[in-house]
């Protein structure tokens, strides 16, 4: 019988680990840079918009429904998005974000529950953005990670999903559809 050397599996292992983790790699909003229709974020978050949502915990169990009426406006590159939120329970909420878009696509965002400044990109139909916010659940207040994915499928419509995570370990994640009110 022959022994493997313990050498061989340690490389083995690495690189059967480093396989797995390329294979595992994340989207990046870069991928998506020749996909229609564009997202002009000063065009579609400008006006009114409903967005009807709902959040499901790590296990898939829907914890919560919301619609949000949002208003948009826009002078130059910089823009106001104000959330107003009403979930299923009858409880509401308000977020007002203050946003500045680069020439590049690099967006940042700011507003009272988040915790310095959010920040992302735009390319072709999509938007990537990360953003610690401060959440509110049963009298204690959690800062939780949320890496957020906006796709605009056509003019009015845009679908949103979000994976909310702390310390690394996710939470569950946050499902939208934006429709955007005729002028």
């Amino acid at each position: 019988m022959t022994l493997i050397p313990s050498h061989w599996l340690t490389r083995a292992l690495a690189l059967t680990l480093g396989a797995l983790l390329l294979g595992c790699s994340s989207p990046r909003v870069e991928d998506y840079s020749n996909d229609r229709p564009r997202l002009d974020m000063r065009r579609y978050f400008n006006g009114t918009l409903d967005a009807y949502g709902m959040f499901q915990d790590r296990s898939g169990r829907v914890v919560k429904r919301f619609h949000v009426l949002m208003q948009g406006s826009w002078e130059g590159n910089q823009g106001v998005l104000d959330e107003r939120f009403t979930y299923a329970d009858g409880s509401t909420e308000r977020r007002v974000w203050r946003l500045q878009l680069q020439d590049d696509g690099r967006l940042t965002g700011r507003a009272d529950d988040v915790v310095g400044q959010a920040s992302g990109r735009v390319a072709g139909n999509a938007l990537q953005w990360a953003y610690t916010l401060r959440l509110p659940v049963d009298g204690t207040v959690y800062e939780v990670q949320f890496d957020d994915w906006m796709f605009l499928l056509d003019e009015r419509v845009m679908l949103n999903r979000a994976v909310m995570s702390k310390w690394g370990f996710r939470l569950g994640e946050v499902t939208l559809s934006f429709v955007k009110r005729a002028p």
